[in-house]
């Protein structure tokens, strides 16, 4: 990719030739600019420069502040690109997640890589084709209105030998122009400039499907990772962790590692670790370095207990959405007017991000020059200023740069790898890629938290609903933050001393359902271990989004069947917003749907066939699934066998990027309801590796996975990164009901848990 270099980073000769200077590991992938070409304007939000640039070829740099973690993002940004500036998206280049040449749009977070960071893009595309038109029509003597944009080419309409290419125009130099900034920085950066976008209307390049850039370096070996980043010098590190969480170390014998070529002990108050220069060397120093750890109380209660202790705990904090219920006393008032009240109570573990692969960085600490850290995260901007925070230093002396890892979906290892091994490359002056262990990357990752969720509904006579509760009890959804910019949110940090700082706060369902009395709260409760805690809570891939609607969608089935009505009939009558009604319709037409008022419990042999559905909004995208399942009745085991997708995420970009990214969430979640949940005991994690910790696997995949994408043009992407993870899990229960009779109302939903509801 071509890819230009912050002032910074250049050595510049006497204004005519710049050179880049090419960080080790990356080999040649930074553009060198063409002769006469003079230096980027320092980075600045308000600046046009710092989003877009034309190469004295033609092509288009859009530098943009997120990154891709495999879904192609990156394409769906050049495609946004290239439709303002009528441009084939491959002339576009997305140089992501550097800090030196871009700006901190947020990462990856929220689905809002398309929404928020390419619609930045967008605009200041559309500005750029305005400046261009504007340079163009001076240069051939029109009007900017008699200008036609063909591939990289400006004619005059009706003249096409009157014309100039980008490249002639402003190729190797830099917009000047300055955009609107909105005043913030992460996912809500927004940018405007004159120029208006282009109509629905006049769409080329959105609804086509350029593949993903990739695949190829990915499948043949050439695409550099962030464990593949090597520095003259460098170090290898290695964390120590307390056998009983909450432990530290209080006596170390160095000399116990003595015999190991190289290696020593990195010990700075309560971080333990080692560092050598051959990786296998720090492999075999943490596990023969002698450590003496203090004694406490083992501080986790029975992993068969946790939903007991989740009821019985102490709450911390409260909210909600009210919706129209001004308090609970109005909620209470309603459910004593009811004919009938049904209740139920559901249960969601701890999980954990079980990445391909662990955590890994690179810190080059240079206490006089330019820090530098390479990181798989998906937070690189954040990432970098955590690492200036850990080390004390200003933030433009440390450089962020992204590099692909194995894997992040929310906050993984990767954060916590950023700043241990920034702590490693100050203490010994050199170097470290820091990279951990399988058994840490799954034992210390934080985890999404395990709650229970409790929904009432209230029924008059007539059996229509008319009140309504969902409540849910909760470790914090944020006991560490998800964007890695403050120590007191990384391992590291804490066992320096710095004092967690919980934002204790969680979520309800989203969804539009209308009842006379509708109230949803929560309630958060405090970690079984303050600080150093390997059961710490925080983001994983659609934050509360399984847990909650699995709930919120199981018991919408569970009143559907009481008041005698069809599951998705009850929905559509239920549901209020037009574009959730539409996308029930369509899953169900797509699925072959055919109304029933009661489980169809069909058999062949052991093999027990069901089918059920579920909707929910996330940031605007609607999604409603249906999940056809087999049960084995003699095993237990639940195959997802197949999924209908209705989507809705607004304007559709790249149809096939969009139908792989759905794909990829149903596999996921499909995961997540059927195999996954952390093991603990009182003293620690115990779930450290596939064995303990399984995921799906290859040959449990669903047969077929069918989405009907529905296009709205007129309404700008809302985000499909993980819209469609959050109603497959209550689509998967209601569709074991089907089959067998039997709710399950705990998660996952293993082969014992089906037999023992069976039995």
């Amino acid at each position: 990719m071509n890819h230009q270099i912050n002032r910074r980073h250049f050595l510049a000769g006497a204004g005519a030739l710049t050179v880049s200077v090419l960080m080790p590991g990356e080999k040649a992938k930074a553009w060198v600019p063409t002769e006469g070409t003079a230096l980027r304007p320092k980075l600045d939000p308000k600046n046009l420069s710092s989003y877009i640039s034309v190469n004295s070829d033609g092509t288009v740099v859009a530098y943009f502040g997120k990154m891709d973690m495999g879904q192609g993002t990156d394409v769906g940004v050049a495609q946004m690109v290239a439709e303002e500036l009528d441009l084939s998206p491959e002339k576009v280049h997305v140089p992501m997640g550097d800090t030196a040449t871009t700006v901190n749009q947020g990462g990856a977070s929220g689905s809002t890589g398309v929404s928020h960071g390419g619609a930045a893009l967008r605009n200041a595309a559309a500005e750029a084709r305005l400046i261009l038109s504007e340079m163009a029509a001076k240069s051939l003597g029109a009007s900017p209105g008699d200008l036609v944009f063909n591939d990289g080419v400006i004619s005059v309409k009706g003249q096409p030998d009157k014309k100039v290419t980008f490249g002639q125009i402003i190729g190797g130099r830099w917009f000047t122009a300055e955009v609107e900034w909105n005043g913030k920085f992460g996912n809500r950066l927004a940018v405007k400039g004159r120029a208006k976008l282009k109509d629905p209307k006049d769409y080329k390049v959105y609804g086509t499907s350029p593949p993903r850039r990739d695949v190829v370096g990915k499948v043949l070996g050439t695409q550099d990772f962030v464990t593949d980043i090597k520095l003259p010098g460098m170090l290898h590190g290695r964390s120590i962790f307390p056998p009983v969480a909450g432990a530290v170390p209080v006596k170390v014998d160095a000399a116990s590692i003595a015999n190991i070529p190289g290696a020593k002990v990195v010990h700075v108050k309560d971080f333990l670790g080692v560092v050598a220069p051959r990786e296998w060397d720090a492999v075999k120093a943490a596990r023969q370095l002698k450590v003496e750890w203090s004694k406490v109380k083992d501080p986790f209660v029975e992993q068969k207990d946790i939903y007991n202790h989740i009821r019985k705990a102490k709450v911390i904090k409260t909210g909600g959405a009210k919706k129209n219920a001004k308090d609970a006393s109005v909620v209470e008032a309603a459910f004593k007017k009811a004919a009938k009240v049904i209740e139920a109570t559901y249960e969601w573990p701890y999980q954990s991000h079980a990445s391909m692969g662990p955590g890994c960085a690179v810190v080059d600490y240079q206490p006089n020059g330019i820090t530098t850290l390479w990181t798989g995260s998906q937070k690189p901007h954040y990432g970098a200023e955590g690492v200036a925070n850990i080390l004390g230093l200003k933030q433009d002396l440390v450089r962020g740069i992204w590099v692909p890892g194995p894997g992040s979906y929310g906050r993984n290892d990767a954060g916590d790898a950023s700043m241990i091994a920034a702590v490693m490359s100050k203490a010994t002056g050199k170097p470290v890629r820091y990279q951990a262990m399988r058994h840490e990357a799954s034992g210390w990752d934080p985890k999404s938290a395990a709650s229970i969720h409790t929904v009432r509904a209230g029924l008059d006579k007539d059996n229509n609903v008319i009140a309504w509760h969902f409540h849910s009890k909760s470790f914090d959804r944020l006991n560490v933050a998800s964007n890695e910019s403050n120590p007191a949110d990384n391992l590291a940090g804490q066992m320096l001393g710095v004092k967690p700082k919980p934002r204790k706060t969680y979520a309800t369902p989203s969804e539009s359902y209308k009842f006379p009395v509708k109230h949803q709260t929560w309630e958060v409760i405090a970690p079984m271990l303050e600080a150093v805690n390997p059961l710490r809570s925080s983001h994983l891939r659609d934050p509360l989004g399984p847990e909650i609607h699995f709930a919120n969608e199981s018991f919408i089935d569970e009143v559907a069947y009481a008041t005698g009505m069809d599951p998705i009939e009850f929905r559509i009558k239920h549901a209020e917003h037009p574009r959730d009604k539409a996308i029930l319709k369509a899953a169900a037409e797509k699925f072959g749907w055919k109304p029933h008022t009661k489980a169809q419990q069909k058999r062949n042999g052991d093999i027990a066939n069901g089918y059920g559905v579920a909707y929910a909004q996330r940031n605007g995208t609607r999604v409603a699934i249906i999940a056809e399942v087999d049960v084995n009745l003699k095993t237990g085991k639940v195959w997802g066998k197949r999924f209908v997708v209705a989507h809705d995420c607004g304007v559709v970009i790249n149809p096939q990027l969009l139908t792989q990214t759905i794909e990829g969430n149903i596999a996921q979640a499909l995961s997540r309801a059927t195999y996954e949940e952390v093991k603990f005991s009182k003293s620690n994690v115990t779930s450290v590796d596939w064995e303990t910790y399984p995921i799906l696997d290859i040959k449990d995949v669903p047969a077929k996975v069918e989405c009907v994408l529905i296009n709205r043009q007129e309404i700008g992407p809302t985000g499909a990164g993980e819209g469609s993870m959050r109603p497959v899990a209550g689509a998967i229960a209601n569709a074991i009901y089907d089959a067998t009779g039997i709710r399950i109302r705990q998660a996952p939903f293993t082969p014992e848990r089906i037999k023992e509801r069976m039995a």
